[in-house]
């Protein structure tokens, strides 16, 4: 089946109009959001709501060739993982959950690709959502009809959360992930539900990869969340937005952080938080290939996942953006514009699982 992930991120999308490169530029007008009727919405005290969940197999088991299953030894922890946008459309604002077809290609390219990174650690749990459409790409500051698509996916994402907490989590530590519009559903949930509350204590970490996470939110949305400036803060919120060395970071700079401008007035703060996930240190901006753990080769989709490669990608945070220098024997397929924006886990599938293991040692100490 042929890749169909949308480019939700801001930055990714504007990366040589990306959201506009994989869209018809003399496209009819979008159907208005409200003329539609919105999709049933899921129930989360069922089973079948969920695309992950402790004990039931499924995507979210898969492990790289040539690795074994997890062990299980730091089960002790949660992860509550967002997927991207998985729903392509030219008609429809949302996704409805019962499209098994869009199930079935959420489960083999994010579920078993990204939420599986974490199932080395914790108990993954990764609700199905009314997720919005490729066509809310188009609302660049989310003030209309896009806009009203990512609240309804967010109310769903928000529900599944708080029954989460409510009868799922049993009080356990937990970590947030999300890329892309996962990545934004996690930035509206950490400022709703974890930002100066008793659950930022139970948080590990937050990896909201893949979004246009200005620094300026720092202090200004977040009035006690802090970015993860070493690799075993807690309670801390990461990002990365992943190009290559082809990339024109001058003109990604221009559009990144502008729906921080715009709501602010300002464009101090609007730079995006980059944490190299080569080091996890924001005082070590850059990384040689040595320092990589292993990256998984290929474009993301449906199949088996290719063994992890160690030493194989540099990268080095400039501007805002992860700069990465892959070998071609990794064959990662970058998007126009030099975005890497569908291998951001990918790229560092070992490095993340390690970091989380440290966090949540940190956490626990």
């Amino acid at each position: 089946m042929k890749r169909t992930l949308t480019v939700i991120g801001a930055i990714a999308a504007l990366a040589s109009s990306m959201a506009g490169a994989q869209a018809p530029q003399a496209a009819p007008p979008p159907p208005p959001f409200d003329s539609q009727p919105q999709p049933t919405p899921p129930g989360y005290a069922t089973d079948s709501a969920w695309a992950a969940l402790p004990g039931v197999p499924g995507p979210a088991d898969t492990v790289p060739q040539g690795r074994k299953p997890a062990t299980g030894k730091l089960r002790g922890v949660d992860v509550f993982y967002v997927h991207p946008t998985t729903f392509r459309t030219p008609d429809r604002w949302n996704a409805d959950l019962a499209d098994a077809k869009v199930n079935a290609w959420t489960d083999a390219s994010v579920i078993a690709r990204q939420a599986a990174v974490f199932n080395a650690c914790c108990n993954v749990f990764a609700p199905r959502y009314r997720q919005a459409s490729f066509l809310a790409t188009r609302d660049r500051f989310m003030e209309g009809d896009g806009g009203k698509a990512y609240a309804l996916a967010y109310s769903d994402v928000l529900a599944a959360f708080d029954q989460w907490q409510a009868s799922r989590n049993q009080g356990r530590p937990f970590i947030l992930a999300g890329h892309s519009q996962g990545g934004e559903m996690l930035m509206r949930l950490l400022a709703d539900r974890i930002d100066g509350t008793p659950l930022q204590k139970r948080m590990v970490a937050a990896y909201a990869i893949g979004i246009d996470f200005s620094v300026g939110y720092f202090g200004t949305r977040y009035r006690t969340l802090k970015p993860c400036d070493t690799p075993v803060r807690t309670g801390c919120v990461l990002a990365w937005n992943a190009v290559s060395p082809q990339a024109d970071l001058k003109m990604l700079g221009g559009f990144a952080g502008s729906r921080f401008a715009h709501i602010h007035g300002r464009e101090e703060g609007k730079t995006p938080l980059c944490i190299n996930p080569l080091t996890f240190d924001m005082a070590k901006p850059a990384a040689s290939r040595a320092a990589s753990r292993g990256a998984i080769p290929g474009e993301p989709g449906e199949g088996q996942m290719r063994a992890a490669i160690r030493g194989k990608v540099a990268a080095r945070c400039d501007s805002g953006f992860l700069v990465v220098d892959a070998e071609p024997a990794l064959d990662l397929q970058p998007l126009p514009g030099g975005s890497l924006h569908y291998h951001e886990y990918g790229l560092f599938f070992a490095d993340i699982q390690a970091n989380v293991a440290q966090r949540i040692k940190a956490l626990r100490r």
